[in-house]
């Protein structure tokens, strides 16, 4: 199972370039139900602070992964980081998996669905609203425009998530409308700002009915 993060130290700043650990808990029912599975990660950000792993491919102190019964659950993913790359984790997040990748479900569960759910490029280069095609797939601004996160879209439940590209030079600009709160400001903007030849990444989740948080900008 593919996993992407923004590191961020306590005071906010990127961790850029850095060997961090990463454990990774898996709970089954609810944010801190039973721990089904848990392993840990050393891996190297990237000069956006960002990481990529693969879950179930650490070093496991619980459970097995490919025994997971995905068919019972609701599963909540826990991240635990050390940016100093021990065993002090002290930065935490919890996150609901909302959806589960078709093989691993499928293994488990014998499932009927004919086609995996995979995630889709969205090609952004003019400023628009926020839009339902946007949802758990990946803004890809090439472009440099505005995405307006719009009062009461309740097409976007809470939980749910967007990935945020901004390539080559573009300024992908993240603009909450009048009645939106991001990153707990309300009417707040956040950039994220390439260079040529570069990439920069972001990730935006819904946290309430017009609040949204964002990271990596």
């Amino acid at each position: 199972m593919s996993y992407q993060a923004i590191i961020r130290a306590q005071d906010n700043s990127l961790v850029v370039n850095s060997r961090v650990s990463l454990k990774i808990v898996v709970h089954q029912g609810n944010a801190s139900g039973t721990n089904v599975y848990q392993e840990t990660h050393a891996v190297n950000t990237n000069s956006n602070g960002l990481i990529s792993l693969e879950i179930g491919t650490g070093t496991v102190a619980v459970g097995d992964f490919s025994k997971i019964a995905w068919d019972k659950g609701p599963y909540f993913i826990e991240t635990q980081v050390d940016v100093k790359g021990g065993t002090n984790y002290n930065i935490t997040g919890v996150t609901q998996l909302l959806s589960v990748p078709y093989a691993l479900y499928a293994k488990t569960a014998g499932s009927t669905v004919s086609a995996a759910s995979r995630a889709v490029i969205v090609p952004f280069t003019t400023t628009r609203n926020i839009a339902v095609s946007d949802i758990n797939n990946t803004i890809e601004c090439t472009s440099s425009a505005t995405l307006t996160l719009t009062s009461d879209f309740g097409n976007m439940v809470v939980g749910e998530t967007i990935n945020l590209e901004a390539h080559n030079g573009a300024i992908l600009t993240i603009q909450a409308a009048s009645g939106v709160t991001l990153n707990y400001t309300a009417g707040a903007s956040a950039r994220f700002t390439s260079t040529a030849g570069n990439v920069r990444f972001g990730f935006l989740r819904k946290t309430g009915a017009n609040s949204y948080i964002i990271s990596g900008q």
